[in-house]
């Protein structure tokens, strides 16, 4: 379909769609904030969430026992904000209490106890059931009710992040209404079609290929929301995203793409635009198991000299300047520019084509047949590279990976597809290398969910796995003193042996309507704070 009746259909579409739920209400244009993105949520379950789209909404209808305050500060036991908790004490070095606020309700009426949060914890906490927060969650010994709004967790031995662990990991579940169902029958529930979460705005309807609807929560006890409905407008593609927004259309769009339309926006007198340092970063990830049998090594990129000259053979600050301009910057190993670990000291590897080929023909690639495709065995030196078309950013990086690396003999063939195709390709190990991007915790614990042996079973699809770097990991995470240097270390070691191409460490820019007032976009969850924003009603 042309963009422009692209654009015409979905503004219809908009204007003619009434909500499904009963307990919706008409809510004039001012209090209704639509939200341009590349993805919908399908299944904003904390237990199931395992992409940004249905974390965005997750945050909106699920709250934790208490969120990160403005630091992002993830040790020691300041810097926390109340949530489902309305305080919390030490009893000792191993033991946390959570007093919940007896405010708190399910969408449904019912209050928020401390079985719900037992019961949740114990969904987390299991390997077979969630394994990337049981990896997170390992030191978390036991988790008990003691009444009905008080929760006591204990820990298997004192480390920094413990009230972190506590809090941010996990996003309490209704057991009232999920202890019924068998954990591997919740992604296709009733429940899952449709959540009754405790935060400032209720689940309303799904139409899959066009927008989710969220409504504001009259009685959410932390003070009823200004923004009385969210809409998440699908348009996967950027120029109808970056329309949609000029048009009148939307009112908020989230990681400009091209940045190129950046000072467009600037020039637009009701639009402002928010600059937001992330935890994103952006990487080309080398499968190192062979995709057809995870047995066996991969024939290419098992090698970790093969997987250096990739990265030698990719100018990567120039391939920023043309993708990201000034909102990305080179990261040396998987730690965005934002986190208390990165290292000043540390710059990533330089643009070496030289050294890049030497590497190669050490291995046994050169051009022996003169087609300036290396080879070995008779086998060229191909790859294909997995991109989803729904972000403009990577699909623009990806086109200039295949051109740089040609100059180095290494033929790369597109896979381009949507973003659930992309995705299902990665999560079931089927690519050769994948352009990846993933917004990453807060705390830099969260490091082993991608890059140690413990990670295997869970998002780690790449199979990077070195056990001095686990071993690293595990004593940064326990340090009682500075871990600074411990963690300075498992990354030196991650960034020497390639894992991945680490690409761009990313500077969101936010593009939202000015009659949103107090506007807050979290480094840790975007759109999270929606329902502490205003609206001036006379803009």
């Amino acid at each position: 379909m042309p963009r422009n009746l692209l654009i015409a259909a979905i503004t219809g579409a908009l204007t003619c769609a009434t909500p499904s739920s009963a307990t919706a209400q008409a809510v004039d244009r001012a209090h209704t904030i639509v939200i341009v993105v590349g993805a919908l949520a399908s299944q904003p379950i904390p237990t199931l969430v395992h992409d940004r789209w249905n974390q965005d909404a997750a945050d909106l209808l699920f709250l934790r026992l208490a969120r990160l305050g403005p630091t992002m500060m993830t040790a020691g036991d300041k810097g926390f904000e109340p949530q489902l908790a309305k305080s919390w004490s030490r009893r000792d070095s191993l033991t946390l209490i959570f007093n919940l606020d007896p405010r708190a309700r399910w969408h449904d009426g019912q209050p928020v106890t401390a079985k719900d949060v037992v019961f949740t914890f114990g969904l987390f906490r299991d390997p077979k059931i969630d394994p990337q927060h049981a990896l997170l969650l390992r030191s978390v010994a036991s988790v008990n009710a003691e009444g009905e709004h008080r929760v006591i967790i204990r820990f298997t031995h004192y480390y920094p992040e413990q009230l972190y662990d506590a809090t941010y990991q996990v996003q309490p579940l209704p057991a009232h209404l999920v202890d019924t169902i068998p954990p591997n029958l919740l992604g296709s529930s009733d429940f899952a079609r449709h959540p009754i979460g405790n935060g400032p705005f209720v689940w309303d309807s799904l139409a899959p290929a066009e927008k989710l609807t969220l409504d504001a929560s009259p009685n959410y006890f932390l003070g009823a929301p200004a923004i009385q409905r969210v809409i998440f407008l699908k348009a996967s593609d950027p120029d109808v995203q970056v329309n949609m927004l000029l048009s009148g259309t939307a009112d908020a769009i989230e990681n400009v793409a091209p940045v190129s339309n950046i000072p467009r926006f600037a020039s637009m007198p009701n639009l402002r635009i928010v600059q937001v340092p992330s935890f994103t970063i952006g990487y080309l990830l080398f499968n190192q198991r062979d995709r057809k049998d995870r047995s066996k090594p991969h024939p290419i990129l098992s090698d970790s000299l093969v997987r250096r000259a990739l990265l030698l053979g990719l100018d990567r600050p120039a391939m920023l300047r043309s993708a990201l301009g000034a909102m990305g910057a080179v990261p040396y190993g998987p730690v965005p520019l934002i986190s208390w670990i990165r290292d000043p000291d540390s710059p990533p590897a330089r643009y070496d084509t030289t050294q890049a080929r030497a590497l190669l023909a050490s291995r046994g690639w050169t051009d022996h047949d003169g087609d300036s495709v290396v080879d070995r065995d008779g086998k060229p030196l191909e790859l294909e590279l997995n991109v989803p078309t729904t972000s403009a950013v990577r699909m623009q990086l990806a086109l200039e990976t295949q051109q740089f690396l040609s100059h180095i003999g290494v033929r790369i063939i597109l896979r381009t597809s949507d973003g659930p195709t992309w995705n299902s390709r990665r999560n079931q190990h089927d690519f050769d290398i994948d352009a990846s991007s993933s917004g990453l915790d807060p705390s830099p614990s969260g490091l082993m969910q991608s890059w140690s042996c413990l990670g295997l079973d869970g998002i780690n699809v790449g199979a990077a796995c070195d056990p001095r770097v686990d071993s690293l990991m595990e004593r940064a995470i326990a340090a009682k003193g500075n871990p600074r240097p411990l963690w300075f270390a498992a990354i030196r070691r991650i960034e020497e042996d390639a894992p991945a191409a680490f690409m761009y460490s990313l500077t969101n820019a936010f593009v939202v309507h000015r009659r949103f007032e107090h506007v807050n976009i979290r480094p840790d969850g975007w759109w999270a704070a929606l329902g502490e924003w205003t609206v001036n009603e006379k803009r």
